[in-house]
């Protein structure tokens, strides 16, 4: 009989407050803030500071891991909120309500960029393919491509009311794209590195531009509208003139304005205008955020009067005026009345932020302050993000999130005995976790923890330190009660001795120390507390790696740098055996419970499953693509978990030496492992700063399956690197850019074009099968006619029609063009029948424009294909027709019903949804007033109440 085994799934990931890969950004109304966490986006009350939702990809087999990682972040004037995933994917989500609305598939890369339109209509998209696509989010469908950029797309802006796309990239060129009609307007140099930033402010006056360039660039914005006004106040005389300009600079969208010199040395990684346009942000590749005051036009033409005047009586000191002088003091006084505004006039330093850690996005709040002029969000590499307040005079630090995640890297967990709490080490912090619901406990500050158990009882622990010393941690008060110097090197390992009487300690200085449990009373106090006393040393010939002992404490298995493991008797620590035959030396082993089996993983990427017994190597097997760091069996079997330097968790069958399941989900390198004792989960630790729990489920696999279902995905995942894509001739794209088809070939739109192909073949034999019963019927040979069961009781037209409409939309275009040619004509044959009913005209226009696009050639050739056209040609501008007729009635229909609801109330008509956010901003209001005015009042309590005792005293 085929054995069965429990599948393990991803429960749960915590630990992770914000990630590196991505920006964060604030939503419309400025409460909540939308933070990276890996794959996941963190939706953060800013105020209270708590994460009040998150919004996770379903788990699929096609992108998992690193791949799902989110890399960009756009938040539009709506609650929908858009991100970017590296393995090219988008997800649409609404915010509010938790869901995903819709997944759009279309770049080869990393998604760099996201920008929506001032009505959250249209998405921007920029990858490191190279290529700009731009999305319609009501239809949920990719517009177009846009190519030109010779490396990755750094930034998107929209202007003149989404008409025009500017884009910036590491090639040093800007380019400026005209959306209507889908080419590229101009293209502007002059940045000698990478642009790696560029904004524009609200009124679209001034675009800026960030680079590893000593100054930040900033050009103009010319606009249509603008210089159709100026064109037609001027006279005929000058307009021939004008003409001869403006023909000219047709395509000049952005003219050179000037340029101002940045305090940091460091390149420019973002900059951005506030909500109103006063101030401007520049963050840098470091700690620091340059503020810029932005001066309205009255201020800025006063400033650059002063520098002009300034000027001129420098002049005038000098002594020596000659004539050309004198003609040069008379210019500068005609300048002086109508001044020249500069870059400086314009944007002034206000000052610097200085964070404390390497700053990776900033996000300023659309909502400003009573009190200061903006707020601003920073997050930063070390997995905390900070809220400032930008005041005229000085920045202050209002919000900093950062109890809910480890600084750096976690690099032990370790679970109580009853699974209750989990301990998890960092370089400051030892932080005790619930495993159940992912929340933290305790955080007490510590040394460089590198190993870590819990003492029986679950009150305290012992946590081994990079320093050499042993921390031991009361759980309930969250304090460390005493710190012993242990070792001269750092303690790389601790193992709880069977009996729960003390512990073992492994170090780099050759010791391997016994330690014992004794309570202690504390000097001066009536409390006990726990403290260890060192029983016995061993010396070894290299550093300790790893050590372990045997349940039944009869053997201590110690792993040193020599890539050997030593096997003693614990009681006399006599040599017993010598396990030899790794490469590199071994990090981590763990014994099975009956004391059987010993299984040691190395940096070689193998494990060796050995006999206790006569130290035979049972098995070696090739585990992971890089260093085994941890394994540990599952309590009273011989399954086993490893983890590795290659992100991936394994679960083993050390009796038939077998690869049960991989899981996938860290995006660094694991360092920690720890299964519960009943076996039902498992938790690690990560370079990513997360720790995830793996739970055991109900559903049962087997080994052959499993096997299939890795096959699988190693095809699917070769599906993009095809023979013929990887070694097809790149065509080169023309130097000003060229557009092509959103989409692209995924699995999705390949079993989508086979299920079409499969339901017009049933298709075409049910409806030979209902002819041939006609005729049948006709010669009197009646016999009753048994429709295909497959088809669900559907005519063999609704029957392809489904099979067309479970397309998603945004596949709908590479799903076509997959297509047969003669499929196609099948389908186009099919289009009058269903343009009759009401709800698919959209459908069946979209598919109808789709297949003449793509086989226009074709179908112009083709005679049989002639009178589906024309046919098609009188039916669907009709059902249009009629479509934009029904939309137009009823928009006429509910104008008339506003009118009539505004002239029975007295009140003006109002959308309902925008009155009730009105109403709510207006409690929320009074709620923070009220909030003040409590605060101020037990603020005057306390400084009377310190008053009236320095009185007395």
């Amino acid at each position: 009989m085929v054995k069965a085994y429990l599948r393990y799934e991803p429960a749960k990931s915590f630990g992770v407050i914000v990630s590196v890969d991505s920006n964060i950004a604030y939503d419309s109304s400025g409460k909540h803030l939308f933070v990276p966490a890996l794959e996941k986006v963190g939706v953060w009350q800013v105020r209270q500071g708590i994460c009040t939702k998150t919004l996770s990809p379903p788990p699929s087999s096609s992108s998992r891991g690193p791949s799902r990682a989110v890399t960009s972040i756009a938040s539009s004037s709506s609650s929908q909120v858009a991100s970017g995933y590296a393995d090219g994917s988008i997800r649409i989500w609404d915010s509010e309500k938790e869901i995903c609305e819709t997944t759009l598939n279309g770049h080869k890369g990393a998604v760099t960029t996201l920008r929506y339109n001032k009505l959250g209509s249209l998405l921007a998209s920029g990858s490191k393919d190279n290529d700009i696509i731009l999305w319609d989010v009501v239809g949920e469908t990719g517009l177009f491509r846009l190519r030109g950029h010779r490396d990755q797309v750094t930034d998107l802006v929209f202007l003149d009311s989404g008409k025009k796309l500017v884009s910036s990239s590491k090639d040093k060129f800007l380019r400026v794209w005209d959306l209507e009609t889908q080419h590229c307007m101009q293209i502007i140099g002059g940045h000698h590195s990478e642009i790696w930033s560029i904004d524009t402010d609200p009124e679209e006056r001034y675009l800026v531009t960030g680079s590893a360039d000593p100054e930040l660039r900033f050009y103009t914005v010319k606009h249509d509208l603008a210089d159709e006004q100026t064109l037609s106040n001027i006279s005929s005389s000058e307009f021939l003139n004008k003409r001869e300009a403006s023909t000219q600079n047709k395509w000049e969208v952005l003219r050179q304005f000037g340029e101002i010199q940045r305090q940091s040395k460091d390149r420019v990684a973002n900059v951005r205008f506030n909500k109103s346009g006063n101030l401007l942000a520049c963050q840098v590749a470091g700690k620091t955020v340059e503020i810029f005051r932005v001066l309205d036009e009255v201020e800025s033409k006063r400033k650059a009067k002063r520098r002009i005047n300034r000027k001129k009586d420098k002049k005038s000191k000098k002594g020596d005026d000659d004539v050309a002088e004198n003609g040069d003091v008379s210019h500068g006084a005609e300048e002086g009345n109508n001044p020249v505004v500069t870059v400086p006039d314009i944007f002034k330093l206000l000052q610097t932020i200085r964070a404390s850690k390497k700053i990776c996005s900033i996000s300023f709040c659309p909502i400003t302050p009573k009190n200061s002029l903006a707020t601003l969000a920073l997050s930063l590499n070390n997995n905390l993000f900070e809220i400032y307040s930008i005041e005229s005079s000085s920045t202050t630090k209002t919000v900093a999130i950062e109890l809910q995640g480890h600084r750096s890297d976690v690099r032990s967990v370790t679970l109580s005995s009853d699974d209750s709490l989990l301990m998890s080490t960092s370089h400051s912090a030892v932080k005790i976790w619930n495993p159940s619901t992912g929340s933290c406990l305790r955080t007490i500050d510590s040394g460089y923890g590198l190993c870590g158990l819990f003492v029986p009882g679950n009150k305290y622990v012992v946590v081994g330190t990079k320093s050499g010393t042993l921390e031991i941690i009361d759980v309930r008060s969250g304090t460390c009660v005493k710190v012993l110097e242990a070792h001269g090197g750092s303690v790389q390992t601790i193992a709880a001795f069977p009996d729960g009487n003390g512990f073992v300690t492994g170090s780099a200085d050759h010791d391997v120390k016994f330690w014992e449990y004794q309570i202690a009373q504390k000097p001066g106090r009536d409390s006990k507390c726990l403290t260890v006393s060192h029983v016995r040393n061993m010396k070894m010939n290299d550093d300790v790696l790893v050590v372990a002992v045997s349940p039944d404490a009869k053997y201590i298995a110690v792993a040193l740098l020599d890539c050997t493991v030593k096997v003693l008797f614990m009681d006399s620590l006599k040599f017993f055996l010598s396990l030899y035959g790794h490469k590199l030396p071994v990090l981590c082993m763990d014994t099975s419970s009956d004391g059987d089996l010993i299984v040691t993983g190395s940096a070689d990427k193998n494990l060796k499953i050995w006999g206790l017994d006569f130290g035979d190597c049972h098995k070696s097997i090739f585990a992971h693509a890089d260093s085994v760091m941890a394994v540990q069996f599952v309590r009273n079997t011989h399954y086993m978990f490893s983890v590795g330097k290659d992100r991936l968790v394994k679960y083993w069958d050390a009796d038939k030496f077998e690869l049960l399941l991989t899981l996938e989900g860290h995006h660094a390198e694991i360092w920690c492992l720890s299964v519960s004792n009943r076996g039902d989960f498992i938790v690690t630790g990560s370079h990513d700063r997360s720790i995830r729990c793996w739970d055991r489920t109900e559903e049962h696999l087997f080994i052959e399956e499993e096997k299939e279902k890795r096959l699988e995905e190693m095809f699917e995942a070769d599906l993009d690197n095809t023979l013929e894509n990887r070694y097809a001739f790149k065509e080169e794209v023309p130097e000003e850019g060229a557009v092509a088809l959103a989409g692209k070939k995924t699995q999705e739109t390949l079993t989508a074009t086979d299920s079409i192909i499969e339901a017009l073949d049933m298709a075409e034999a049910e409806l030979k099968r209902v002819a041939d019963h006609e005729d049948e019927k006709s010669k009197g040979n009646a016999a009753v006619f048994q429709p295909n069961i497959l088809m669900c009781g559907l005519s063999p037209s609704d029957y392809v029609l489904r099979a067309l409409s479970e397309v998603h939309t945004n596949d709908l275009e590479q799903t076509l063009l997959a297509l047969p040619f003669s499929d196609a004509l099948k389908v186009l044959s099919y289009l009058k029948a269903w343009a009759a009913i009401p709800d698919k005209v959209e459908l069946v226009c979209r598919i109808a424009t789709l297949l003449l696009q793509l086989h226009h050639n074709q179908l112009v050739s083709t005679a049989a294909a002639r009178p589906i056209l024309i046919l098609l040609k009188d039916v669907l501008h009709s059902r249009v027709k009629e479509c934009k007729d029904t939309i137009g009635f009823n928009l006429a229909a509910m104008d008339h019903l506003k009118q009539l609801m505004a002239l029975r109330s007295d009140a003006l008509f109002r959308d309902a949804k925008t009155k009730l956010l009105e109403i709510r901003a207006q409690h929320s209001q009074r709620a923070e007033a009220r909030a003040d005015i409590k605060g101020g009042k037990r603020k005057r309590k306390k400084q009377k109440k310190s008053h009236d005792e320095h009185v007395w005293s």
